[in-house]
């Protein structure tokens, strides 16, 4: 796999499906799961499938991806040849960031004409999933397929600002792709979960032949409106997929890893990597009541934790009662703080004796280093 495919993802390309997160940082580096960000199931994906040259598309507030990826190394990706490349979000031609995703890809036709892989593989960061890539480049062979896109089944419409759906064959090959179609009842769909496979020169050939022809969509101008002409084909991802493109699917889909079965399927045959923080065991005072909830290290809890996702370095004061809620890093919450359905950003305090709540489709959002 590292001599024949080259890992390209996307860092902010869903930024606006959840401003709440995303005001200060890349959809990539949003927190996740205690002590994960997003980009780390995708870039773990890549490593764990053989891909060591991995290109990261950026565009703004990227700061916090940066201090997070570092040299790689905890990706083993800190190599002199490949590893972690970042992307900014300029052309050879122009010093405006790009506007669309072909847009991006032109601006990075350098990084791919210097590569000699054959195959691509582009990802963005709004999915959570244990993806065997390695599995997806031998079925884009052995179809002899010029585009391979995963597509994963659900049920009922997609709550997305921006999503395409599939219509494959008995072949496997796609017979139909449709941007945003009205979806009604709970008919199971087969969504683009935008991971896709695409041999390195026929992407460059078809980046430098939209540009020229002022195209402004690949999935519209691209896929939709080729697909009788170009082998695209659809490759059915089932297992465990989060799509994470609202704050109330981001709240819902983090309350899953609370189930030891999403856990075990997400977690259990290969190792998500992410950054490692050497800090001290989480500690628990006289008192303290914990019961279903993550806890990660770092922490010290005095009070009542029941149904939680707890990031490093959080604080729970004594006779505060946190329930249904994710509470991330470094945050601090005061002494008889009842708390409900609340998502915290880094670096929150809630003082003594505050009562929140909010509700599993509406969860109450705290933006990063406020103090309530």
């Amino acid at each position: 796999m590292a001599n024949s495919a080259v890992g390209v993802i996307f860092s902010n390309v869903h930024d606006e499906n959840i401003p709440e997160l995303s005001r200060h940082r890349t959809m990539a580096s949003i927190p996740y799961g205690g002590r994960y960000r997003l980009i780390d199931f995708m870039l773990s994906n890549f490593v764990n499938s053989g891909i060591t040259t991995v290109g990261i598309v950026t565009k703004y507030n990227y700061q916090s991806l940066i201090d997070h990826l570092g040299s790689g190394k905890d990706w083993d990706l800190a190599r002199k040849d490949g590893g972690i490349i970042l992307l900014p979000p300029y052309s050879d031609e122009t010093d405006a960031p790009y506007t669309n995703r072909l847009e991006a890809l032109k601006g990075i036709t350098g990084f791919l004409n210097h590569r000699n892989e054959e195959y691509v593989v582009i990802s963005d960061c709004d999915g959570i999933a244990r993806v065997d890539v390695a599995d997806i480049v031998r079925f884009h062979e052995e179809k002899g397929a010029d585009i391979t896109m995963v597509y994963h089944a659900e049920e009922g419409p997609v709550a997305s600002n921006y999503y395409i759906t599939l219509t494959p064959g008995e072949d496997g090959r796609i017979k139909g792709v449709k941007i945003n179609p009205r979806i009604k009842g709970n008919a199971k769909n087969d969504v683009y979960i935008n991971i896709m496979v695409i041999n390195r020169e026929f992407l460059i050939d078809i980046i430098q032949d939209a540009v020229t022809r002022g195209l402004s969509s690949f999935g519209k101008d691209i896929l939709a409106k080729n697909v009788d002409t170009l082998k695209i084909y659809g490759y059915a991802f089932g297992g465990y997929y989060a799509g994470i493109n609202s704050l109330q699917k981001y709240y819902k889909h983090s309350m899953e890893l609370l189930n030891k079965d999403v856990r075990d399927e997400l977690f259990g045959a290969r190792d998500i990597y992410t950054k490692v923080r050497d800090s001290a065991p989480s500690k628990y005072i006289d008192g303290a009541v914990v019961k279903d909830s993550l806890i990660s290290d770092g922490c010290v809890i005095e009070g009542t934790v029941e149904n939680c996702i707890l990031f490093r370095g959080v604080k729970i004061g004594k006779g505060s009662r946190i329930k249904n809620s994710i509470i991330m890093q470094d945050s601090i919450i005061g002494s008889n703080v009842e708390l409900n359905c609340v998502i915290t950003d880094k670096n929150v305090v809630v003082r003594d004796r505050h009562h929140l709540s909010g509700c599993e489709e509406l969860p109450y959002f705290i933006a990063k280093g406020r103090m309530i």
